[in-house]
């Protein structure tokens, strides 16, 4: 699970923007957004340096998780 959406949203940027940036389909980048498709490690990183934040901002935690034993 990524936080593209609410980085997006946060900073007011469209997603169009960047997928432009990004040199791919608004398809691909509206995938990402929606949680449909994770991202590889390496866009992972264009996008946090595009949107100028950390890498580990765009993800989701999952150390809170419930753990079962």
């Amino acid at each position: 699970m990524n936080r593209i959406k609410e980085v997006l949203e946060d900073k007011g940027i469209k997603q169009m923007w960047l997928a432009d940036k990004l040199g791919k389909s608004f398809s691909i980048v509206n995938a990402y957004v929606c949680n449909r498709r994770q991202p590889s490690l390496e866009v992972l990183y264009q996008i946090a340096n595009l949107l100028q934040v950390d890498v580990k901002s765009l993800l989701v935690s999952n150390v809170n998780s419930s753990k079962k034993n």
